[in-house]
C-alpha cells in the first residue's frame, strides 16, 4: 500500500518561520516534521510514499532524495500553485490504482495503521477518516434566547468536546473522481461531494491522539509536548 503525504501548502499560518523553509520541514526535536511522518509510516508497513509539494519543494526533495537512506521508496508530485488538500491529492491520481493511505504534512500521529487500515476494509469504504478526541473551552458565555429577546440561558465559557479530523484518511482510487483537475479544491468538499452520492464513507476514531503543527502556536507546543515526552524516555 503507498501513502501520500499533503506537504504542498504555503504554511502562512507558520510565517516568518515558513519565509524560506517549508513548513514540513521545520524541526520537531532533531529532525523535520516530515522525516517523523515518513518514518511513522515506515514502522506501520508503508514505505512506498508519494510526496505532493509545492513551496519550496526543492528543500524537501534535496533532503529526502528518493528515500533510500530512511529505508523507503520517495515519488515526488509537484504543483506549481496552491491546490488545497484534495486538489494537492488529485495531482498524484496517476500514482494511486489501489487503496492507499493520505496523511497531512503537519501532523505527527502515533496510532496502529494495520488496525486502521482493516477497519477499512471490513467496512468496504470509499473513505475512512481518522477522528481524534477534543475538547476546548470557550472563551466567552454562551447566551441562549427566545425569538422576543427574552433569556432562557446563561452557559459561562461552556466547554464543548467531540471527535476532530486528524488528518489521517484511508482511501479508495475511486474517491480521487470527486476532485476536479486542475482547480483549488478541499478536503471537504471532496468529502460532502461523496457523501452526497450515498458511498460509505466511514470514521474511525484513532489511539494516542495527534500533534497539530498548523499554525506558531500549536507547532512550540508541538514542539514542547514532544521534548517533554523524550525526558521520560529511559
Amino acid at each position: 500500500m503507498k501513502a501520500v503525504i499533503l506537504a504542498g501548502g504555503l504554511g502562512t499560518r507558520m510565517r516568518p518561520y515558513t519565509l524560506f523553509v517549508p513548513k514540513g520541514m521545520l524541526p520537531l526535536g532533531s529532525k523535520p516534521v516530515l522525516e517523523h511522518i515518513i518514518e511513522w509510516l515506515s514502522k506501520n508497513g508503508i514505505t512506498d510514499i508519494v510526496l505532493c509539494v509545492g513551496y519550496l519543494s526543492k528543500v524537501i526533495s534535496d533532503y529526502f532524495s528518493n528515500g533510500k537512506e530512511l529505508g523507503v521508496k520517495i515519488s515526488y508530485v509537484k504543483s506549481s500553485r496552491p491546490m488545497g488538500t484534495a486538489g494537492q491529492l488529485k495531482s498524484a491520481q496517476k500514482l494511486l490504482d489501489e487503496s492507499f493511505i493520505c496523511v497531512y504534512g503537519d501532523v505527527i500521529l502515533k496510532n496502529n495503521l494495520r488496525k486502521m487500515i482493516s477497519y477499512h476494509k471490513s467496512k468496504k469504504a470509499i473513505a475512512t477518516i481518522g477522528l481524534t478526541k477534543y475538547s476546548t473551552k470557550m472563551s466567552y458565555g454562551f447566551i441562549e434566547t427566545e425569538k422576543n429577546g427574552l433569556v432562557r440561558s446563561w452557559s459561562e465559557k461552556p466547554e464543548i468536546s467531540g471527535l476532530i479530523n486528524a488528518g489521517l484518511y484511508v482511501f479508495e482510487p475511486s474517491f480521487l473522481a470527486s476532485i476536479p483537475k486542475g482547480t483549488i479544491f478541499g478536503m471537504d468538499s471532496a468529502f460532502e461531494s461523496v457523501i452526497k452520492g450515498n458511498k460509505k464513507v466511514f470514521g474511525y476514531e484513532i489511539e494516542g491522539g495527534f500533534l497539530d503543527i498548523g499554525d506558531r502556536r500549536t507547532y512550540l507546543s508541538a514542539d514542547r509536548k514532544y521534548l517533554s515526552e523524550l525526558e521520560t524516555i529511559p
